[in-house]
Parts: structure tokens; sequence; C-alpha cells
């Protein structure tokens, strides 16, 4: 044993000196972790600190790795040292551009994130914040992944090539199908024209109606006033003739439709629809002075169509809000509805009147009389 450990005792000692190594890296990179853990629940209370936890795993494993590779200049020969030099500067440079990557681009997350929390708390549009987020980081990952390639000279050309400056663009197109760019294009539109921001209620189908909740590079999310998240694409939605309730003017005209009978009264209908609207909470006056000192009513009101089997009655009426205005029309549904039942006004229903010849008639009758002498 002695003449065994006096044979080795150099290979020993280094073989002993990297697992000591690797065991300092490891206690250093735990106590690194968690000052920056700390460092972050101060700076961005709330978050997932899935960043840290990753560059965590990359360096202990970087290590491990580093440290196998230096004993392994013990068991090679000398010719092979060169090999394992380029090994362990390939792994050294991969772990170290994992990790620079991470942290430039969960930087600039916690960065936007933080923007986006002020502009929100300032009242401010975000929409333009949330959606760079998402460019600038898959921007610093695909930068990263790139400056990898390098490292191998099987793809170095490729990685040259695309950092060459419009290459990136070619090698985009190549990977990437059609309706990924459309969407990328799409949302780059958004973002541009702001014909709807995060935030604004818009109406896309009639099934697809809500407020606009987050625009991604890919799609666009609207919560719905049932609660649902419905996914549209950006190409999609960019090309949809769409309506946003809240493009600079806020306010809206509600219109509360009724369909009466032949046989009601129109005018009481109309009246009673004037007063339901004028004194509902939500309703507002947008009449100019002018209007008001010319008597123009709050309310319009008139008969609008005249149908098959009904008479419908229109009555105008503002609100400050497309949300008010949907909740208004909920209400004066009701209420109309009640006050037309004590006024004797019938809402319409299909009727069908028959008209018959008299050749018609007198089968009829002949029919009639033969089932009576049947019985």
């Amino acid at each position: 044993m002695e003449e065994f450990i006096t044979t080795y005792k150099s290979q020993i000692i280094w073989i002993l000196s990297v697992i000591g190594m690797v065991i300092l890296l490891h206690f250093i990179t735990k106590f690194l972790y968690r000052w920056l853990l700390k460092k972050e629940r101060e700076r961005f209370p709330g978050e997932k600190p899935t960043s840290i936890n990753l560059v965590r795993v990359i360096l202990n494993a970087l290590w491990i790795v580093l440290g196998a590779i230096s004993i392994g200049f013990v068991f090679v020969d000398k010719e092979d040292n060169d090999a394992m030099v380029a090994n362990f500067k390939l792994a050294l440079y991969l772990g170290l551009l994992s990790v620079i990557t991470i942290v430039i681009a969960a930087t600039i997350n916690m960065w936007f994130l933080g923007t986006i929390r002020k502009k929100i708390r300032l009242h401010e549009d975000p929409t333009s914040y949330k959606f760079f987020r998402y460019l600038v980081v898959i921007v610093i990952y695909f930068t990263g992944t790139l400056f990898g390639l390098l490292a191998f000279p099987s793809l170095r050309g490729v990685a040259q090539t695309a950092l060459g400056g419009a290459g990136i663009l070619a090698l985009v197109a190549g990977i990437a199908s059609q309706e990924a760019l459309s969407n990328l294009i799409g949302g780059i539109f958004i973002i541009s024209f702001k014909p709807f921001k995060i935030g604004d209620i818009i109406k896309v189908t009639d099934t697809m109606v809500g407020t606009v909740t987050d625009i991604t590079l890919r799609h666009t999310v609207i919560r719905n006033f049932e609660n649902k998240m419905i996914v549209i694409p950006n190409a999609i939605i960019n090309k949809e003739k769409l309506i946003n309730y809240d493009l600079r003017e806020h306010k809206c005209c509600e219109h509360v439709e009724m369909g009466i009978s032949y046989d009601s009264d129109v005018q009481v209908a109309k009246t009673i629809m004037s007063e339901v609207c004028e004194n509902h909470r939500l309703s507002i006056d947008n009449r100019t002075q002018a209007e008001i000192m010319d008597g123009v009513p709050m309310i319009r009101t008139a008969m609008t169509k005249i149908n098959d089997s009904t008479l419908t009655i229109r009555a105008w009426t503002w609100c400050r809000n497309f949300q008010d205005s949907f909740d208004l029309r909920c209400d004066v549904n009701e209420t109309i509805k009640e006050k037309f039942d004590a006024a004797g006004i019938d809402l319409a229903y299909p009727t069908r009147t028959v008209i018959l010849s008299d050749s018609e008639l007198k089968i009829k009758d002949r029919n009639v009389s033969v089932a009576k002498d049947e019985k």
C-alpha cells in the first residue's frame, strides 16, 4: 500500500485537489444562489426564482463535468492531453455561455415585468412592453444558441452566417413555417398601428367579444364575459374587421329594441321605452346645449321596421362605456316588459292568416259531412 501511494503520490494529490475544488465550487455556488435568491425576492416579490434555480443546476453540473475531465488527465497518455484540454475548454465555454445567456435573459425579463407593473399602476398602456418582452428574450436565447454553435467546427459556418446580419432573417425564414411568420408579423403590426391595446374591449365576431389581456408573438388573448380565455392567432385577428369599444371615445350608443304586435299602441310603447331608458342610472345625456334648448329628447325613439307580424320599436340611449351599455340593456328589457304588460301592449309572436276560396270551403264541408255519416 505504501509503495502504491509512493508511486502514484502526485496523481493522488491531483485527484484529491480536483475533488476538493469541486466541493468548494459547489459550496460557493450554493452561497451565491442563496444571496441572489434573497436579492430577487427583495426586488421582485412574488416572482418564482426559475432562472436562478436553472443557473444553480447548470453550475453544479458544470463543476462535476470539469472535475471529471480534470481527473481524466491522470488516466490518459500525454499525446491525448490536447484532446482533454479541448474538451475542458469546450465544457467551460458552453457552461459559462449558458449561465450568461440565462442571466441576461432573466434580467431583461425582470426589467420588463417591473416596467409593466409600473405602467399598470400608473394607468398607462403596457401593451408594447408586454409584446417586446417576448421578442427580446427570444432574441437573447437565439443569439446565445448561435454562439454555442460556434464551438462546434461542423456547425460554425451556419452560426457565422446567421450572425452575419441578414443571415438571421434567412435562417428564421428557412426553419419557420409561413403561419408562424404571419403571426409574428401580425403581432408587430398590432403593436405598431395599435388598433387595440391590452385592457380594451373588442369584438371580433359575435362569439368573440371581450377584454384584451395579452398580446404575444403568436397570438392575442381575449377574456370574454363568461371569464373564458379566447386565443386568436395574430395573423387572423390582423385580417378581421373588429370593433374596439375603447378606442379614443368610450361612450357608446345602445339600441334597445322591442317587437310589438300590430294591435298595440305605438305611441304608448315609445313613451314607455323612452321613460325607462332615461330614468336608468347608467344612461347619460349626450345632447349638446343647443339640442337641449331646442327640446330634443334625451332618448330618441322610433318605429324602425314593419315586419310580417311585428312592429319594431327602437330606443337610442347613451352610456359611458360598453360595459354600462350591456348592463343597461339587460335591466331595461325586463322593466319595459313589465310596463308593457301593465299598459296592455303585447310583445309580438308569429301569426299567419289562411284565406280559403269558395271551392276549397265546399270541399272542406263535404269532408266534414262524410266524416259525420261514417260515425
